[in-house]
């Protein structure tokens, strides 16, 4: 999982603009210190022994003067962990940069990988118990002044959250890029279908670099031998193990206690590092890395979140820009600050003239970088558009905000197509950006052709920030299981239709989880499935209508007058996505109708920030946070939410938020 450091800029500043938002736009008062170092100087395979025996390979890389020679004195560390073998420029995560400036960065072929010892099982609890160990480490060698910060991309940002939940000593920040926050949802599986662009991909990544003979194979080829031999059986006990379980519909096909100790969000009530989190838009980990930031500033952890437009390879391009700062000089501020002890008041106090506002993001369709204060932002208001009829491919049906059509339609039919998906901006995204700037990647007519599509048409700039939910009521002949994919599409007056975001749900896989189900505005805004073997509910055989939500990840858009926004629904996601195969043997055929009716009220539910006169939304209001998830249901909460998702009535919007308020005491939604 590679990443693309940008070169040196000024910070950001903060003006207003209409709808109340306000623009990165300006170079501030903050500029980074001088470097302390004109070089930098590299000891290879450093052996650290673990707890258990095994034996981890290490690069320390410290301050060096213009001979080469390491500069005296005592640094804090920058502590790196990576699975793509420490020897491979840019997927090792050096960064010269930041030690110019005065750090010594400790670089760690995880277990099982590169020229360490073992077995790689990715992200276990034996490779995080090392990430503890090896910053113990550090703050007994000569050259370390006992604090530390956790830096990396990716693999390496998401072991920075498993390890700052360990808590180990001396560990004051952390700063990570393109981070993941739940292990089955983000990027493993979507909608309970595989991701089968990118998975095998990785996996196959990690498996070449760690097959590669260690560098010191030379001086120590006994070592060299051992470590090949490990590795390769890793390989089979552990990428082909999960790879076979996965397709045939085991136990890694479904959430679990495998995916949840590897998932940085389940633990990170633990997490008290203060954390700037990097994210992108077309992410791997758009969905999860907002959530990280949310988490963490609940717990009132300082943080800060940078969202761009970016995909996974892609993060930090184009920086600076518009007054944002490059990510290097962003993290030296961090770590100047939380892990150095220098004063930045920019860092804490809004009314400084170099103030990072909790939130800052890059605007599509506007193509502006803005900020928020929180996530979700404040004066984002979350509203209903009602599906309408009649739809059939090629001929949209509409999206209603003033509510659900009146007495009764027809349901719309979706005709079985299992090639959608490759003319669309998911290819590129779940390759992790490969493909980026083809044709498909902002023109989805051709993969929408045979699809169902509903649209609203804007009058006046629509700013979206947030998440988005489709609420559908959906029937499928015979009983036949499908995914169904919906993705929200900004269609310009020439017909082009650019891909937002997008959501996943397989039908039997409808169920929810109350206590993570996320409530605002007393709209769903966030729908949490559990994924579990004991959560599959039947799809009704005789035609009855079941409502699955869907989740579509965050976005940040700007709709300008004239543009549609779009559902487009389908029941592929091709190559992204592949169901395990009893499932997709299930779905061959399945053709389904999407309700939408007085008694069945289809929705999507958007996120918009600002005033809207067009959707009813009034002047921004005041900062108070909004967002309320259900806390701990009982056992019949939960069994009424599995049982009550077949051929029942919708409760309106008011009923909704009644239902939620009328939960025992201890089961009431928590707003924060």
């Amino acid at each position: 999982m590679p990443l693309r450091r940008a070169a040196l800029a000024a910070i950001v500043a903060i003006c207003t603009f209409g709808l109340g938002m306000t623009l990165a736009s300006q170079a501030l008062a903050w500029t980074p210190p001088p470097a302390i170092a004109s070089s930098v100087v590299k000891t290879t395979n450093v052996p650290v022994t673990m707890s258990d025996g095994t034996v981890l390979y290490l690069d320390i890389v410290q301050p060096a003067d213009s001979g080469g020679n390491p500069l005296p004195g005592r640094y804090p560390v920058l502590l790196t962990q990576t699975p793509y073998n420490k020897n491979t420029p840019s997927l090792n995560f050096e960064d010269d940069y930041l030690v110019e400036h005065g750090y010594v960065q400790v670089i760690a072929d995880v277990r099982g990988t590169g020229s360490s010892e073992g077995t790689w099982n990715s992200f276990g609890p034996r490779e995080q118990q090392d990430g503890y160990e090896l910053a113990e480490w550090t703050r007994s060698q000569p050259w370390s002044d006992g604090s530390i910060g956790l830096h990396g991309t990716s693999y390496g940002a998401i072991n920075q959250f498993l390890t700052a939940e360990l808590a180990p000593p001396g560990v004051k920040a952390a700063f990570p890029i393109v981070p993941m926050s739940d292990a089955y949802r983000d990027v493993t599986f979507a909608g309970g279908a595989i991701d089968t662009s990118f998975i095998p991909a990785w996996l196959g990544l990690v498996t070449a670099a760690g097959l590669l003979p260690p560098t010191y194979a030379p001086t120590d080829p006994t070592e060299a031998a051992d470590v090949l031999v490990q590795h390769s059986g890793g390989a089979l006990s552990f990428q082909v193990s999960q790879i076979f379980d996965s397709t045939t519909g085991a136990n890694a096909a479904y959430d679990g206690p495998f995916y949840q100790v590897r998932s940085p969000i389940d633990r990170i009530q633990a997490d008290r590092v203060p954390t700037f989190v990097v994210g992108g838009w077309f992410d791997l980990f758009q969905r999860g890395e907002p959530l990280l930031f949310q988490a963490l500033r609940r717990q009132n952890v300082p943080t800060r979140l940078l969202m761009g437009p970016w995909y996974h390879i892609t993060a930090g391009q184009g920086l600076p820009a518009q007054g944002v700062p490059t990510l290097d000089q962003l993290e030296l501020r961090w770590m100047d600050h939380y892990v150095k002890g220098m004063a930045d008041p920019g860092l804490n106090d809004p009314s400084a003239p170099d103030y990072i506002a909790p939130v800052t993001y890059y605007e599509n369709g506007s193509d502006k970088w803005t900020t928020a204060g929180g996530w979700y932002a404040p004066d984002v208001t979350f509203k209903a558009l009602h599906l309408s009829g009649p739809a059939a491919p090629q001929s949209p049906g509409t999206l209603s905000p003033s509510g659900p059509p009146k007495g009764s339609q027809s349901p719309d039919t979706l005709v079985y197509n299992p090639a959608s998906g490759p003319c669309s901006r998911s290819t590129i995204q779940w390759t992790a950006g490969g493909g980026a700037g083809s044709p498909c990647e902002t023109d989805d007519r051709l993969n929408d052709a045979l699809s169902l599509s509903y649209d609203f048409l804007i009058s006046q700039d629509l700013h979206l920030l947030g998440p988005l939910t489709a609420r559908l009521w959906v029937s499928s002949l015979g009983g036949r299981d499908s995914l169904i994919t919906a993705r929200a599409e900004d269609v310009a007056p020439s017909g082009a239709a650019t891909q937002m975001s997008a959501g996943w749900d397989t039908i039997s896989l409808r169920a929810l989880d109350p206590a993570r189900t996320v409530f605002t505005d007393g709209l769903m805004t966030q729908p949490f499935h559990p994924f579990t073997q004991a959560s599959v509910l039947p799809v009704p055989s005789d035609g009855s209508p079941v409502e699955v939500d869907v989740e579509i990840y965050p976005t940040a858009w700007d709709l300008a007058p004239g543009h549609t926004l779009r559902l487009t629904l389908q029941e592929a996601d091709i190559p992204h996505l592949m169901a395990p195969l009893p499932t997709a043997l299930n779905e061959i055929g399945a053709t389904l109708s999407i309700y939408h009716d007085s008694t069945h009220d289809s929705q999507l539910v958007i996120p918009v920030r600002g005033a809207d006169s067009q959707l009813g939304v009034t002047a921004p209001r005041p900062a108070v946070r909004r967002a309320c998830r259900v806390a701990s249901p009982t056992k019949a909460t939960r069994q009424a939410t599995r049982a009550g998702h077949r051929s029942r009535r919708r409760p309106n919007r008011r009923s909704r938020s009644r239902r939620s308020s009328r939960l025992p005491k201890t089961n009431r939604a928590k707003c924060s």
